[in-house]
């Protein structure tokens, strides 16, 4: 398995995602990535590029380890200081559907939440 392929595609777009992450305080942003991209970088054929994931304190909480999309985002993000410290305190659900749109929404971490899961 060849990894980080995607790394490169996503860098990219680090820019224009950092402009929507800031946007999806707001409310729910997307914006239409570019198949070609992505097909050059790597061949997913029938499993395709679509992925969700779900980022709450800067911690992806769901599972994304079959996505190689998926998580050279993530390495992105991480590796972005603006977007490292966006993500604080926050739940940000990113996804990008079959037809290559990315849609992020953020919803602030509320403090109830937060010491629920510090008991844990």
């Amino acid at each position: 398995m060849e990894e980080r392929k995607y790394l490169q595609t996503w860098k990219k777009y680090a820019p224009v995602i950092r402009l929507h992450l800031k946007k999806s305080n707001n409310e729910e942003q997307q914006f239409l990535l570019n198949k070609t991209d992505f097909e050059s970088a790597g061949d997913r054929g029938k499993s395709g590029y679509t992925f969700n994931m779900l980022i709450e304190n800067g911690k992806v909480v769901n599972n994304i380890s079959g996505s190689a999309v998926a998580r050279d985002l993530f390495e992105t993000i991480k590796t972005d200081e603006y977007m490292k410290d966006f993500l604080k305190e926050k739940s940000v659900k990113i996804n990008v559907g079959k037809a290559f749109m990315l849609t992020i929404k953020t919803t602030k971490i509320s403090s109830y939440k937060e010491a629920v899961a510090e008991e844990v």
